[in-house]
């Protein structure tokens, strides 16, 4: 990361960086309302301290003094963990879940928790507790949900470094709609631990995954790195090697397509296949198997197991979360019988067995995040119509969560006044593999800034 190379050497100081960040949080988020609340005070103190140790020689490590963002679904010692619900706002951490302990251990310095979609199960980001994020590419369209406000964050200059997390498109879809960059480890990558839910269903343990965001695909490395730092708190994680064994002759890829993705977004894709063919990938339109069976599975466990645990949620949540799930989810995917739900854990063994042999051949899956640009604010309340058109349209974003595969999401352009951005699906434990093909992508094509970015910059 070029901000804490700047700050190891010297050009400029974690205080002077933390300053930076919190006059654009003044400047912009008011108007934009990616973060909720502001650590200002004890950023600074930080910040002095972090100062202090570089100046006394002392060993740092790859984020020293890098201010970051945490969203409140997360535990950061001292703040409520909401999770976007006014109920919780005494919800109050009494440590960092294992991803923020990770990324303070490595340096990084916390500014702000970021708003977030209530209980994360709706694709834009608003809450009775934080009210709507804005996307400051167009202020009609959704920031994405549930971890927009990381997102707008980012693209507006508020912090270099979010982190959040992804259960069935949360980290990846707001990358999308706001053209950053995002991470989505494999299952047992990185550890989980929430502090107020230390039983979650089975489903939230599997499908959910915790991880970075950033503006550069480079910077989600020393973040993901950091974040990957061993915790007892979480018995499934898995002490993997960051990087694989390397691969013999051109790298394949399978380009997705399908007849509903939007000419937006499909444009983008093949510019990015373009990219990854000209750079020596092996480049060629196909798709995995089971998609729709396993982005079925998602409903069948997730909305189920969520079914469950909505008559305590219910009373915390907004008419309009009550709109989408009630209206939406629970209204299309009725509860299955108990066997039918159980016979789904078995489904994702198979499913997961044949994408292993279809990456075999192909390791990487280019595909869209959502096959439509980001949607109009307010479109997701017409349940459940818009709630079985945005189901359909994470077909190939679902599955990653089912399977517990990684995803890189790196924006691939602009077009419409929109970003446009691409997943690159790996196998499990390859984000190595993924990262490369988004860091050949992001070189070939370039960072696109929001205007507004621009702006901040004096550009």
């Amino acid at each position: 990361m070029e901000l804490a190379q700047a700050i190891r050497a010297r050009e400029v100081s974690s205080r002077e960086a933390v300053e930076s960040a919190l006059g654009r949080i003044e400047a912009v988020n008011r108007d934009l309302n990616a973060i909720r609340v502001v650590l200002a005070e004890e950023a600074l103190a930080a910040a002095d301290d972090a100062d202090r140790r570089l100046a006394a020689g002392e060993e740092v490590g790859p984020l020293h003094g890098v201010p970051f963002t945490v969203k409140e679904n997360l535990d950061l010692a001292g703040s409520a963990t909401t999770r976007g619900l006014a109920g919780l706002g005494q919800a109050i951490a009494s440590a960092d879940a294992p991803i923020v302990a990770g990324v303070r251990a490595a340096g990084a310095i916390p500014i702000g928790r970021t708003n977030m979609s209530e209980a994360g199960f709706r694709y834009h980001t608003s809450s009775w507790i934080g009210g709507d994020t804005v996307n400051p590419w167009d202020r009609g369209r959704t920031p994405g949900g549930s971890s927009g406000g990381d997102a707008v964050a980012l693209i507006s200059g508020m912090t270099p470094l979010g982190i959040a997390n992804d259960l069935g498109g949360s980290l990846r879809f707001p990358a999308q709609c706001c053209g950053v960059a995002s991470l989505k480890p494999t299952f047992g990558r990185i550890a989980a631990h929430t502090e107020g839910a230390p039983e979650l269903p089975m489903s939230m343990q599997l499908l959910q995954a915790n991880g970075p965001m950033a503006r550069r695909v480079a910077d989600l490395r020393p973040a993901f790195a950091a974040a990957c730092l061993p915790d007892l708190r979480d018995p499934w994680q898995v002490p993997v090697p960051l990087t694989g064994p390397p691969l013999t002759g051109p790298i394949g890829v399978a380009v997705t397509l399908w007849d509903g993705v939007d000419p937006q977004v499909a444009s983008g894709v093949r510019r990015a296949a373009q990219v990854l063919a000209g750079a020596g990938y092996a480049v060629q339109e196909n798709e995995p198997p089971e998609v729709d069976r396993a982005a079925e599975l998602w409903n069948t466990l997730a909305v189920t197991e969520f079914r469950w645990a909505w008559p305590r949620l219910g009373p915390l949540a907004s008419e309009e979360l009550r709109t989408v799930v009630e209206d939406g989810y629970f209204h299309l995917f009725p509860a299955p019988d108990p066997v039918a739900h159980g016979m789904a854990y078995g489904a994702r063994k198979t499913i997961a067995a044949q994408w292993a042999h279809f990456q075999d051949e192909s390791p990487l899956i280019l595909a869209p995040v959502s096959a439509q640009p980001p949607f109009p604010v307010g479109w997701d309340l017409k349940a459940p119509g818009t709630t079985e058109e945005m189901v359909a349209a994470m077909r190939m974003t679902l599955p990653v969560n089912v399977l517990g595969l990684p995803a890189v999401t790196v924006p691939v352009g602009v077009q419409d006044g929109l970003p446009q951005a691409v997943q690159i699906i790996g196998p499990r434990f390859r984000e190595d593999l993924c990262l490369d093909a988004a860091e050949t992508i992001e070189a070939a094509i370039g960072i696109h800034e929001n205007p507004l970015y621009r702006q901040l910059l004096g550009a």
